[in-house]
């Protein structure tokens, strides 16, 4: 059986779908569609997106949405909420002022800044489980899902295809890899998801990860910058500050069964100190993860120490996790970013 692929930009990023199926195209089809429709309710640069609909209506009145999106930002409120989490969900309006990424990003005034920072409380998004309505409690609050919907819609695509009797497969969205089924290209059935390096050109990678239906997501401060007047600022910013997170990170790839997770914990982590970062991934269950300094070392969880399958010679003890002990990965390899499936 052969693969079949399907390539489509939306969400500021080229998604790939790639499936082994012996009819794919009428699955490729439904797969887009489901990506454009996962599109409209989810932006928060679409002007006719669900999900601006409730930001237009910011301290003006409570807006209905339907069940998926309001699953999606009452998980985000949830994290966004959690003890010492960079995750920020209300962080639209800080976002909208920097605009790194886009052509007319800016270095935002002082002014401006303390102006966003005071309407970005997660706190202030009232929730109706009954009947799914959703409000800002004040006038220019914003949701920003950039940090989750690309891990919740690649776990909702992943259903779908299981549901259509899609043996194996994955999806890409630049930077998030999720997998499912076996690999028939590779003997053992494993997948072989890369890792970039922060330091090269897109493409490069910096180790390689074996894994078998779950998901890899990266976010690293290389991705999107803005240089002023010689200073270069990284999307990544602080809800705490309103400037680009100060952190030792160039950039964070965690491991987990659901995609969502992987999109969740790589921002609610990426701020923290290293080796706090590698505790708390040590202690949680359910996700692993790769690290790497912005000095160019590269620690793994000891969960990934046996899947590392370019550069493994290099490993040495790394950060210390009082829960499941010391082990990181030094690792350096040009075996051919975010994550991406090989």
């Amino acid at each position: 059986m052969q693969a079949s692929s399907r390539s489509v930009r939306l969400m500021g990023t080229v998604i790939e779908t790639k499936i082994w199926h012996e009819n794919p195209e009428p699955i490729l089809d439904q797969v887009e569609n489901l990506l454009i429709l996962y599109k409209d309710r989810f932006s928060a640069n679409d002007l006719t997106s669900e999900l601006m609909e409730v930001n237009l209506n910011a301290g003006v009145q409570a807006v209905p949405v339907a069940e998926d999106l309001y699953e999606l930002i009452k998980l985000g409120k949830e994290h966004s909420l959690a003890d010492k989490s960079f995750l920020n969900i209300t962080i639209g309006p800080l976002v909208q002022t920097w605009r790194i990424g886009f052509s007319d990003a800016k270095l935002p005034s002082q002014e401006e800044i303390d102006e966003k920072l005071a309407i970005i409380d997660p706190a202030d998004i009232e929730l109706d489980d009954e009947d799914m309505l959703v409000y800002l409690e004040k006038e220019g609050m914003a949701i920003d899902l950039g940090a989750l919907a690309k891990g919740y819609v690649a776990d909702r695509i992943v259903e779908f295809l299981e549901r259509m009797g899609v043996t194996a497969g994955l999806i890409n969205l630049g930077g998030n890899v999720k997998t499912f089924g076996q690999a028939p290209h590779n003997p053992d059935g494993n997948w072989l998801i890369g890792i970039q390096d922060p330091g090269k050109e897109r493409g490069k990678n910096i180790l390689v990860l074996q894994i078998i239906q779950e998901s890899v997501v990266t976010s690293g401060i290389y991705e999107r910058s803005l240089t002023v007047e010689g200073k270069t600022y990284h999307h990544i910013l602080s809800p705490q500050t309103g400037y680009p997170i100060a952190s030792e990170l160039a950039s964070i790839s965690i491991v987990s069964k659901r995609s969502v997770e992987g999109e969740i914990w790589t921002t609610r982590l990426f701020g923290q100190a290293m080796a706090e970062i590698y505790r708390t991934v040590c202690q949680t269950e359910g996700i692993e993860a790769v690290l790497i300094g912005l000095d160019g070392k590269v620690f793994v969880t000891p969960g990934l120490v046996d899947r590392v399958v370019a550069g493994k010679q290099h490993l040495s003890d790394g950060l210390a996790s009082p829960s499941r002990g010391g082990f990181g990965a030094r690792v350096a390899s040009d075996v051919a970013s975010g994550a991406s499936a090989l």
